[in-house]
């Protein structure tokens, strides 16, 4: 009987051990709130139910600094840090969502942006609330982001991280200098990943050619300087190496996302043009009117 006993014990401790084995990992036991520190107490508290942490005991909550700023992406260390976040790494192959949830205090960047930028710096499967109480840009955000992974001992490369930074900047850029929606920035940047996970260019002159690809499929018209500014980018992360056929199904899903805002919004391809055409049409009758 003792033996039999200890046999079904045993047996039983083999079972636990195998189901412990078998049972899903998470990455993580709670969430990370890292807020910006030049917060007051009343926005972090208005930060917080913005983002809906309810419990403090169950979240792991840090400061942003301008000092992180530095030392993540070799930022301004006297940088005011006002965005905050909320992340939750998720399991393997869970995928990357990014959810602006004070969109109008978000001048700058949008969720698909945010994506992108992430993948390049090697953020995957995980969750990303950005919440600011007040209008910023949104950048100081991923240096937020960052240092949640590095309180976890989820290791970024550092070159990476400072060139997911600079496509931040590209885009807002393209946004700002081109005139281009927000929108066709982050369909440009994503079409041109995509190309670049099909094609593994080996050269600048490979890079340089999906960009100009790129730029017609899209019927996008750039300054040089700019065009240039899109080669670089795209050239430093040929040189990092940056595999983004691993991360193929999550760059089409930020293209299908923002191809469908496009849709609803009228973004097509002959928007502008349409838009020109009509106020040179009006322009035109008012001529007319005075002659």
């Amino acid at each position: 009987m003792k033996h039999t006993l200890k046999a079904i014990g045993a047996l039983l401790l083999i079972v636990t051990l195998i189901a412990g084995l078998a049972a899903p990992v998470h990455a993580t036991s709670g969430e990370i709130v890292v807020y910006g520190e030049q917060l007051t107490d009343q926005q972090r508290n208005e930060v917080r139910d913005i983002l809906k942490v309810s419990d403090s005991d169950a979240v792991e909550e840090y400061d942003v600094t301008g000092q992180d700023y530095a030392n993540y992406i070799n930022g301004n260390p006297n940088s005011n840090m006002y965005s905050s976040a909320k992340i939750t790494l998720e399991d393997s192959d869970a995928g990357l969502t990014v959810n602006i949830v004070t969109p109008d205090n978000i001048t700058e960047v949008t969720n698909e942006m945010y994506a992108n930028a992430l993948l390049t710096a090697g953020v995957e499967n995980a969750t990303v609330n950005v919440a600011s109480p007040a209008a910023v840009t949104g950048h100081s955000a991923l240096t937020g982001i960052y240092k949640a992974y590095d309180v976890e001992g989820e290791e970024l490369d550092k070159e990476r991280m400072e060139l997911a930074n600079d496509e931040l900047n590209v885009a807002t850029d393209l946004a700002e200098d081109e005139g281009m929606s927000q929108e066709k920035v982050s369909e440009l940047l994503t079409e041109i990943k995509q190309m670049i996970a099909d094609q593994d260019p080996a050269t600048r002159e490979d890079v340089e050619q999906i960009v100009q690809e790129q730029l017609d499929n899209l019927e996008v018209s750039l300054s040089e300087e700019d065009r240039q500014m899109l080669v670089d980018l795209f050239d430093k992360m040929r040189d990092l190496d940056i595999d983004f056929d691993q991360v193929k199904s999550q760059l089409e899903d930020i293209a299908s996302t923002v191809r469908d805002q496009m849709d609803e919004l009228g973004l097509d391809a002959s928007f502008w043009e349409k838009v020109g055409n009509f106020f040179a049409d009006l322009f035109e009758s008012i001529s007319n009117f005075f002659k």
